[in-house]
């Protein structure tokens, strides 16, 4: 059954083209720095917002207009596959990403609830073998049901514990299944509310004790995928534990963990823990941690997880440096964890999305892969850092200088000169690349 019968495989059609259904900056064989772009950028589609999402908010029911919704239980998990897979084709993109209870409902119990998940994994399968398009990670969804209401690694209720492991061990085992690349862990719920009946040591104690049990059963059954924790700081939770990149890093370490895992980094999150989407790929970049990209915006007006399509050019650009500067994005991808607007409820919409999103990412590889060859950014910070290549600066970073150096050094000497950042200057030059073409 065609879900989008109206629509042609999307192509390739060139920056001046006016074709709606076209790429115009995606060419997925087009060389960039030395590879085609369709490996800097191994775009995924969210299973979840593009599949499952509906439209709805706080103020109204949902408004999506969708050929698959007018089935129920597992008929309608089976001819989501069937949409799933027409679209994943036709926008040519090469993966795709899902949590556990997206592609299959609940039973009554967890032993119905993974059947229903295997039936739909072997369906899935096929779709897989015969489209060529592939996992790029799954998860567990541990935040929707009530029984997560106080979480479920940080719960304080032990048999909530004990669910939330067991559907960890078969999110894994579907991984294998499925040959996932990476799995991800994102702590919907594990954050508190107030710290008034929060234990938080022994909260963060079990959520590493899950992360440990995670890491030694994907070794016994042989599934090697990167394993990648998702920050967030807020929502649901006032505070979640995986704040931002630096705290999760610093989790990592404490538990053990840091070489057993890395990040699956999203803009939205980033803007709400008040970073740019560039500062936390650094912070990852700087630690050897960057993983994945979850590919999304704000709206800097409002101050929630809007998760709109990335459209911002200068912030695709930003975020492609990082990437390219950590010398690609390995096993990871850049996956569209983003949702068509309330007002954008034709099946149409969803390619109009991702076609903006793919090429935001493409101008921004190309731009950002411009700007590292011109070496407009290194030669300004090696110009701004001169100091520390030479004389006292050069004592300073290779260890040799002492705070009694550095006391009879500067003693003496009058005032200091400084030399310009020149922030607006590259600013404008940023600007002159991106208007470039």
């Amino acid at each position: 059954m065609s879900y989008f019968s109206d629509i042609s495989k999307i192509a390739y059609a060139g920056p001046r083209s006016t074709e709606p259904l076209a790429f115009k900056h995606y060419n997925p064989d087009e060389l960039v720095a030395g590879k085609p772009m369709k490996e800097h950028l191994r775009f995924a589609v969210a299973y979840w917002h593009t599949l499952t999402g509906t439209g709805s908010d706080p103020f109204g029911v949902g408004t999506a207009i969708r050929g698959w919704d007018r089935f129920t239980g597992m008929d309608l998990a089976k001819a989501r596959v069937e949409a799933a897979f027409e679209l994943f084709v036709k926008l040519n993109v090469p993966y795709f990403c899902f949590h556990d209870r997206d592609i299959a409902p609940e039973g009554d119990t967890l032993r119905e609830t993974n059947r229903n998940l295997d039936t739909i994994v072997a369906m899935i399968k096929d779709y897989m073998k015969s489209t060529g398009v592939k996992l790029l990670w799954n998860t567990a969804n541990m935040f929707t049901h009530p029984r997560f209401v106080h979480g479920a690694g940080t719960t304080s209720n032990a048999d909530v514990y004990a669910y939330a492991a067991a559907q960890v061990k078969k999110g894994l085992e579907v991984g294998k299944e499925l040959g996932a690349e990476n799995y991800v862990f994102w702590g919907g719920r594990e954050g508190y509310e107030t710290l008034l009946n929060t234990d938080m040591q022994l909260e963060l104690d079990n959520l590493a004790r899950l992360y440990h049990m995670a890491v030694d059963y994907a070794k016994e059954i042989g599934f090697d995928a990167q394993f990648l924790i998702e920050p967030k700081p807020k929502e649901p939770t006032k505070h979640q534990y995986d704040f931002d990149a630096a705290t999760t890093i610093a989790f990592l370490q404490h538990y053990g963990l840091k070489d057993k895992f890395k990040l699956n980094l999203e803009a939205n999150h980033a803007t709400l823990a008040g970073h740019t989407f560039e500062h936390e790929l650094r912070v990852a970049r700087m630690h050897g941690m960057l993983g994945s990209l979850d590919a999304n915006q704000g709206d800097l007006l409002l101050g929630w997880d809007t998760d709109e399509f990335p459209t911002d050019l200068y912030a695709t650009t930003l975020t492609m440096y990082e990437v390219l500067k950590n010398g690609g994005i390995g096993r990871g991808g850049i996956n569209f964890d983003a949702k068509v607007r309330r007002a954008s409820f034709e099946p149409v919409d969803l390619f109009h999305a991702h076609i903006a999103g793919m090429d935001a990412y493409a101008k921004g590889l190309k731009v950002a892969a411009k700007l590292i060859e011109d070496r407009v950014l290194e030669d300004a910070i090696e110009r701004r850092y001169a100091s520390f290549r030479e004389g006292i600066g050069l004592d300073i970073v290779s260890g040799k200088a002492t705070l009694k150096s550095l006391e009879a050094y500067i003693l003496d000497r009058g005032e200091i000169a400084n030399v310009s950042g020149r922030q607006e200057r590259l600013k404008a030059l940023l600007n002159q690349y991106l208007l470039a073409e």
